[in-house]
């Protein structure tokens, strides 16, 4: 199956006064088409990070500073910004985490749905703004004609989000990228949003990127979730065998922790310690702090990634790895 998204051995830095710290490091996956795949992890994990570089959206003191980033075989990593710009939005949809500072204040929906669309689609003004209309029908918008007049202040955050999913397709994507899409939203708002992710994604043939901190958002969308901690890929499998397998001792206590809130368990899984600092000097595995099987091993050596038995994942932990 062709790879809509191939990375390999990412890494990126941030520049802070004198210092350049690690926060994505060495992570690789792809992603075929019409496929979806979660990231899930901590706040802080390099989750955003891995997916602003996707796009070239990184802040000035940010850079990717090892590795490649393939777009339909396009290698966008060491694309120039103009060439880059050609290609998001038109092979690739983003849907940020915070609806307000994704949307323009000064400028009405319609302005805003029409640009992509004026730089992607050589289609006329009538055009682009009947498909405005027809897009914002598809995330359950009533009288649109109506919303595009709007400017974004005007909107709740549910009706914000549902039009910038719409942005995000509007120039028919093969590649969405979702991040944190439900953040700031309530309970029963959220599930609408996903549910609309996830009707588009099979309508259109699309393939997904999903990030998250929340095990259920990514088990309802995602076919393999992939497992962040501390700027590394510690487990990467199909959904039901993180759900039901997990192997790496974090992934197991994110799963845990998820069940006890769903079944109202009156005591919680809790990760004693907390996710190392970018720049921390840890020379085995970054996770052996706060880990119940931590040998002297992980403390002083990094842990391989290896490939799980009986089955196509990976994980990455001295526990794994047969002497």
């Amino acid at each position: 199956m062709d790879k809509i998204l191939d990375i390999k051995n990412l890494t990126v830095k941030v520049n802070i006064g004198k210092n350049e710290l690690k926060i994505v490091d060495n992570i690789s996956f792809a992603l075929s088409s019409g496929k979806t795949v979660g990231i899930i992890g901590e706040s802080g994990c390099g989750k955003s990070i891995t997916a602003l570089s996707i796009l070239g959206l990184l802040e000035s003191n940010i850079q990717i500073t090892y590795g490649t980033i393939d777009i339909e075989d396009i290698c966008v990593s060491n694309l120039p910004v103009k060439e880059l710009r050609k290609i998001c939005g038109k092979k690739v949809g983003m849907v940020f985490q915070e609806p307000m500072t994704a949307l323009n204040p000064v400028f009405t929906i319609e302005q805003q749905m029409l640009a992509p669309m004026k730089v992607h689609m050589k289609i006329s003004k009538q055009e682009a703004k009947n498909r405005c209309i027809k897009l914002l029908k598809q995330v359950g918008i009533k009288e649109p004609e109506l919303i595009l007049k709007n400017y974004p202040h005007q909107l709740s955050g549910g009706m914000r989000q549902r039009i910038v999913i719409a942005m995000a397709i509007a120039c028919n994507p093969s590649l969405l990228i979702a991040d944190e899409p439900t953040t700031a939203l309530d309970v029963t708002i959220q599930l609408q949003i996903l549910r609309i992710i996830k009707k588009l994604v099979k309508q259109n043939k699309m393939s997904l990127l999903i990030i998250s901190h929340d095990i259920g958002v990514i088990s309802m969308l995602a076919e393999e979730i992939i497992v962040m901690y501390a700027g590394e890929i510690v487990e990467q499998d199909s959904k039901d065998n993180i759900l039901k397998y997990a192997q790496h001792p974090y992934s197991v206590k994110l799963i845990n922790a998820a069940l006890e809130l769903q079944n109202n368990s009156e005591k919680l899984t809790i990760v004693e310690g907390s996710v190392p600092r970018p720049g921390e000097n840890i020379v085995g595995c970054k996770f052996a702090a706060r880990c119940e099987f931590c040998t002297e091993k992980c403390l002083s050596e990094k842990p391989p990634t290896i490939l799980k038995e009986n089955s196509i994942g990976k994980v990455k932990c001295w526990k794994y790895v047969k002497d």
